[in-house]
């Protein structure tokens, strides 16, 4: 039985459907991982579990494990299977696991179910931003993109503000299964209004026409390890610093409630972030901002390493969010630029994947961290050279071809790049 959204409607109304539904499955992520951060002094704080700052850190690695596995099964999968159905199935199977996560009674099955609602969660960028590629207007693509990506901090500033509202009234367990509302919210929309690519069922399917093989020959391979590595340092950058900013700026002398005020700090800058490089990705192209980012990423952790008055640290941190997801959310636009219909979802989770080996890099190491006792300053700098590393390899990605540049690939009508 066909819903109502299968036959495709107006380029325009598509696209912002696609963006909308986007958007707020994003936000649902982005609120699933960015709350553990938040209850994690009362994960330490649970009587019964006994849980150290290491233990919690590698269970805040485990969803990020799951995105690992997760994000290049389903850019597969969509480039076989279609854009819409793998998007609605991702979104029933996290919402599912998240209510299992918020009744977990052992850390063991919590760190289970969060590994399982990661699996779906790593599909859903993959899956959403090549729908929005392949239907927004030619010089449009990754400003729609990002406003899209802009959902995950919006999602961590509902984390942020939730932790702090609720985290007394409903603890832990109330602020896990608050990520379930996609169940009866997103997944009844999207059934009824999701669209399809009609540019992916125009492209047939990759392993019928190869193109696959650009992802492991060539200049493409080299893009791709560097795609790889970039987004590697941008969710170590994302992860770790929402994972531990609350606890190190305990252990920097703040209260709970201030250090949790430099997480939505940390999240309101990562959303001012994502829209202004979207603002300005479709002009100068996704290698010059993602890595200008990066850069500025670095810099404004290099000065968190100093003690400074609480305003100006306030500052720093919301500088600091952002330059790393507004990063984060370029990066991902100039990957899907970067490939052609048929191989762009692939490129998308096979780059995205290995770069969820970052996200969980991150909370692992900051727990590592603040194990041995190194402070604020101590981490900062680990996630400020992971930065360094980031930009660098953006701005190292080769061009597609010798004659179309980044920039001028945005400019053109959309047709696919040259193999």
């Amino acid at each position: 039985m066909s819903s109502p959204a299968a036959a495709t409607p107006p380029v325009a109304r598509s696209v912002w459907l696609v963006v909308a539904l986007g958007f707020g499955a994003i936000v649902f992520e982005g609120y699933d991982l960015i709350v553990y951060g938040s209850v994690v002094p009362a994960l330490l704080a649970h009587p019964g579990w006994s849980m150290s700052a290491g233990q919690a850190g590698a269970i805040g690695s485990y969803a990020l494990l799951g995105m690992f596995l997760g994000a290049p099964a389903s850019g597969w999968l969509t480039d076989r299977f279609g854009r819409r159905r793998l998007f609605i199935g991702l979104l029933v199977w996290f919402s599912v696991m998240m209510v299992l996560v918020a009744l977990a009674p052992t850390p063991g099955l919590l760190g289970l179910f969060r590994f399982l609602a990661g699996l779906g969660f790593g599909g859903i960028p993959p899956t959403a931003i090549a729908l929005v590629v392949e239907l927004a207007p030619a010089g449009r693509k990754l400003y729609y993109n990002s406003v899209m990506l802009s959902g995950f901090p919006v999602g961590g500033v509902v984390a942020a503000v939730a932790s702090i509202t609720l985290l007394g009234p409903i603890g832990f367990r109330g602020l896990f299964a608050l990520g379930a509302v996609p169940l009866v919210t997103l997944v009844p929309l999207a059934w009824w209004v999701l669209p399809e690519s009609a540019r992916l069922a125009s492209a047939g399917r990759p392993a019928e026409s190869g193109r696959i093989r650009e992802l492991v020959r060539g200049r493409m391979a080299v893009a791709t390890v560097l795609f790889a590595i970039a987004n590697f340092c941008g969710f170590l950058l994302v992860f770790g610093l929402n994972t531990w900013l609350p606890q190190l700026m305990r252990g920097a002398g703040y209260d709970l409630g201030s250090a949790l005020t430099f997480l939505l700090l940390l999240n309101i800058g990562s959303v001012v972030g994502g829209l202004a490089g979207a603002a300005v990705s479709d002009r100068f192209g996704g290698r010059v901002v993602a890595t200008t980012l990066f850069v500025l990423a670095a810099a404004a952790m290099l000065l968190l390493t100093s003690p400074h008055s609480p305003t100006l640290t306030s500052v720093l941190v919301f500088v600091a969010g952002a330059m790393v997801v507004g990063s984060q959310s370029v990066l991902w636009g100039y990957v899907a630029m970067h490939y052609d219909t048929a191989a762009r979802a692939t490129a998308l989770g096979v780059t995205s994947g290995i770069g969820r080996l970052g996200a969980a890099a991150g909370p692992a190491i900051g727990g590592l961290l603040v194990a041995s006792g190194v402070g604020l300053a101590g981490n900062v700098l680990v996630f400020a050279a992971a930065a360094v590393v980031g930009g660098v390899s953006s701005v190292l990605v080769p061009r597609r071809v010798a004659a179309t540049s980044m920039s001028a690939a945005i400019q053109q009508p959309e047709s696919d790049p040259v193999p």
